[in-house]
């Protein structure tokens, strides 16, 4: 399969990857269709690392098999790397050189793929001037120049792992405004890697779970937004036991009320609490990433016997 044909950027099958006795992914199969920006979140440990690290063909996996663009992982020439831009929360590039030096050796590498009205473009939300040399720039700075650096080798595949981590506001900001107002972001698929639930719902097309090197869910944001439901109920004395509640994801007790974080429970969710004695019973949407968390959380619980008392 030659990489452009290939509808999908990523594709694995039954890919695993053991560590001694820890298994880091877990017979992943997952496939991220071409365009739009796709978001991959998942609590330390979920595999998004390795699986990241075997895509780019750092990594060999155990078992199964990873394709990037449409190439075996293994298999990547330094043409098919081209096509493939990557930033990470260090945001490392030779303190010693000047901006101007560096987007000269980018420029020359990128020949045949650089864009110069998309560095432009990005680069254009900060103060970084070529006679700067780069270990004069603030965290925010250098994260500005790298996206700008990777969008302008013009890749198909953009993979953002944690990019925003250790900026502060404004420099966060303008971060996902260069991401999201670029139109050499339009021409290319995203990978967005982050714990940072209020940047996914502000950018992310699509949202993709990972739990334990499995794959959990993939949806829009919103639509996983709408799954999950939190039910407050003025219940007398201890509530139903709680692994009768169905969809229960978490539960804590706050000034005398029950909070029920529920997963796919609709009305007669308030007709089950009603039915266990609640005296009142109110239900609210919730932020994608209290449902994310609450999600993750479930499996990672206290006894089911424990509430919350905080």
């Amino acid at each position: 399969m030659s990489g452009s044909s290939s509808e999908f950027v990523i594709e694995t099958h039954a890919l695993s990857k053991r560590y001694g006795r820890k298994l880091a992914l877990d017979r992943l199969d997952l496939k991220i269709p071409r365009g739009r920006i796709h978001a991959i979140v998942g609590a330390n440990g979920a595999g998004k690392s390795t699986l990241f690290r075997i895509l780019l063909g750092f990594l060999p996996p155990s078992a199964g098999e990873a394709r990037i663009l449409g190439r075996d992982s293994q298999q990547l020439t330094s043409a098919d790397r081209g096509r493939i831009g990557f930033v990470n929360e260090e945001h490392t590039l030779p303190g010693w050189l000047k901006v101007g030096a560096v987007i000269a050796m980018q420029r020359h590498h990128y020949a045949q793929r650089w864009n110069q009205n998309a560095f432009d473009e990005v680069i254009g939300h900060y103060h970084v001037l070529p006679e700067q040399k780069v270990g004069q720039l603030s965290r925010g700075e250098r994260a500005g120049f790298n996206i700008a650096l990777a969008l302008a080798q013009r890749p198909e595949l953009l993979v953002l792992d944690e990019p925003t981590l250790g900026l502060d506001v404004v420099a966060k900001r303008a971060f996902l405004e260069s991401l999201m107002y670029s139109q050499a972001v339009e021409s290319c698929t995203v990978i967005y890697c982050s714990h940072q639930m209020e940047e996914i719902e502000r950018v992310a097309d699509n949202l993709i779970i990972l739990e334990r090197g499995q794959l959990k869910h993939v949806s829009a944001p919103e639509d996983f937004c709408a799954r999950v439901s939190l039910w407050v109920a003025d219940v007398p004395f201890k509530g139903p036991e709680l692994s009768k509640v169905p969809g229960l994801l978490q539960v804590q007790r706050l000034d005398g009320l029950h909070h029920y974080l529920v997963l796919d429970q609709d009305e007669e969710f308030g007709d089950f609490l009603r039915a266990a004695g609640a005296r009142s019973v109110q239900s609210m949407p919730v932020s994608l990433d209290r449902a994310v968390n609450g999600f993750l959380a479930k499996n990672h619980a206290a006894p089911a016997s424990a509430i919350a008392t905080t």
